[in-house]
Parts: C-alpha cells; sequence; structure tokens
C-alpha cells in the first residue's frame, strides 16, 4: 500500500527548521492511509448545504408574517377587536382559526365570513371563559378538530362605569372574573397543549392602556384593576414559559371604536377624543397588524412586551 505524504510549508515569518527527522515508522503511515480511505468511503455522495449562522442566512421579511399551516384559537372573537385580529391573522394565511365567544349567532356568522373570503377552516365554540372545565373541553376540541394551537389571542373582555362607592362586590368580581381570570384559565389550557405539542407557540393578551394609567374621569376600578392584572400575569407567563418556547405578549389599546364602547354616553366620546392627541378614537382594524406581528416570526425574540396603541394617550 503506498504511503500518502502530507508537506506543510513553512511560514515565511518563521525560519525553517534545519533539523532532519526520520520517517514515520510504516505500521503508523499505513494505518492512517486506511483510515482516511475507510472514512472517504463512508462518506454520504450528496451535497452537503453549508451551515451558516441564522443571523446570516437571508430572508424575505414579508415571508416571516405568514402563518401559512398555523391554527389560531381567539377568545371573545365573533366581534370588534377579536374579529379583526381575526381577519388580519387569516388574511396571512392561516390553516385553521377558531372563535370562542358567548354570542352564538356573531360567532357563527363570524366564522362563515372568514371561511368564506379567507378560505380558512373556521370553526365557532360556545364558551363562557369564566368555566374552566367549559375552557379546557373546549381547547380540547379545537386540537381534535383542527390538530393543534399555535397562537392565542385573548380579546374576551367586559367593561363598566361604576363609582367605587356604588360597586357591588358581585358586579366587580365579574369583571375580574372575565377579564383576569378567564384570560388566565384560557391561557392555561392552551398552553398546556403547546407544552405538549413541544413546537412552542404565541399568546397574545389583549390588556388596555387602562392596565397602566387611570382614564380620568371614567369611574372603571374593576377594569383598571383588571387589565393592570392581564399585563402582569401576561409579564410572568412569559418568564415562566420561554423554555417551552411559548411567547407571552400583549396589546394595549386607547379607546377604540367599538361596539362596546358604543354603548356609553356621548358625552364620553368627546372628553375621550379631546384627551387623545390624535383627537380621535382607534379603529378596530388598527390592531390587527400588531397582533400579526406577534404572532408570527416575524416577533420571534419579543416576548414579555406590553404594547401600547393609544393614539398618543398615555404620552401626556
Amino acid at each position: 500500500m503506498a504511503a500518502v505524504s502530507v508537506q506543510f510549508a513553512p511560514a515565511e515569518d518563521v525560519m525553517a527548521p534545519t533539523a532532519s527527522f526520520p520517517p514515520a515508522p510504516q505500521h503508523i503511515v499505513d494505518e492512517c492511509h486506511e483510515a482516511i480511505m475507510t472514512a472517504a468511503v463512508k462518506a454520504p455522495t450528496e451535497s452537503l448545504e453549508p451551515v451558516t449562522s441564522s443571523v446570516h442566512r437571508k430572508r424575505n421579511v414579508f415571508d416571516m408574517f405568514r402563518l401559512d399551516g398555523r391554527v389560531a384559537v381567539i377568545t371573545g372573537g365573533a366581534r370588534g377587536l377579536g374579529y379583526s385580529m381575526a381577519e388580519g391573522l387569516c388574511a396571512a394565511g392561516l390553516s385553521g382559526i377558531a372563535i370562542l365567544d358567548l354570542q352564538t349567532d356573531l360567532g357563527e356568522s363570524a366564522c362563515k365570513q372568514l371561511h368564506s373570503e379567507y378560505g380558512v377552516s373556521a370553526r365557532f365554540y360556545r364558551l363562557d371563559v369564566r368555566d374552566e372545565v367549559a375552557v379546557q373541553d373546549a381547547m380540547d376540541s379545537v386540537v381534535r378538530d383542527l390538530g393543534k394551537i399555535d397562537i392565542l389571542i385573548l380579546s374576551a373582555g367586559v367593561a363598566d362605569l361604576v363609582h367605587a362607592e356604588d360597586y357591588s362586590p358581585a358586579k366587580f368580581r365579574r369583571v375580574i372574573d372575565i377579564n383576569l381570570n378567564g384570560s388566565f384559565v384560557c391561557a392555561q389550557a392552551a398552553g398546556k397543549h403547546m407544552i405538549a405539542a413541544g413546537r412552542g407557540g404565541s399568546i397574545i393578551f389583549i390588556g388596555s392602556m387602562s392596565g397602566s394609567i387611570v382614564n380620568w374621569p371614567n369611574p372603571q376600578s374593576a377594569y383598571n384593576a383588571s387589565k393592570a392584572g392581564v399585563i402582569h400575569l401576561m409579564k410572568s407567563l412569559s418568564a415562566e414559559w420561554a423554555q417551552h418556547r411559548i411567547r407571552c405578549n400583549s396589546i394595549s389599546p386607547g379607546y377604540m371604536d367599538t361596539p362596546l364602547n358604543t354603548t356609553y354616553e356621548e358625552a364620553y366620546f368627546h372628553e375621550w377624543k379631546s384627551r387623545t392627541p390624535m383627537g380621535r378614537l382607534g379603529h378596530p382594524e388598527e390592531l390587527a397588524g400588531c397582533a400579526l406581528w406577534l404572532a408570527s416570526d416575524a416577533s420571534s425574540f419579543c416576548t414579555g412586551s406590553d404594547i401600547l396603541i393609544d393614539g398618543g394617550y398615555t404620552v401626556l
């Protein structure tokens, strides 16, 4: 067997040694040659893709917003902010969406509309987010019917305008139960499925600027307290579930032109607009872009963040 000779030219800056070294024993040379030939035979013949850092890999930024093949669940998604965010996600290629809401007629109509416009598989599940058994059953049903849960948007919520001295404990508790406890129960149920599947996910809480400031002159202590709790709950879960690749963030809207807000006196509308630097209420569709960003890979390093979309209200 012929020996393999490997030579290294001396570096230009280094003087080559003048001493000569005896050749290696033939049996060592033979063993090295045999090992090299064996490795060459076992090496795969197909071309291998070079290993490159993800930092340097080119990717179309718009592709990062795509949601192809993913399944989203939206509580309170039958109308208003929830439905607008549902439309935004469906437009990005969702394969399936589940609308969880108390209002059956609106929920079924929303699913029909989403399927008709975007071709997405859409399912409605009637749900009271305060009922933890029903919530778990609903999440189990989504996984059974649509295959998985990749995205959860927690949009179910209520608000009251009641002066603190007149607030009955039962009415105060109702706001906390729906807005805060309901968000936890739904996040927990969906989070269990995400953890078991091992693929990670994105949970988007709907907070409010009221979780950071007090909207004067609105008497809404229960709502403010509940949304402050939602934001801190989100931060807590973002820390706990990061190890499972589950990202938790929140969107905190300012005054929005929604069916919920239209139930209040017109005088409030004028006050809200006058205190908002942009001079108007927000449109529900103006949250869709942020929801899409948080749901998609475009925000893959974002977790634990509360994003204010309030027309500048909180900067004053």
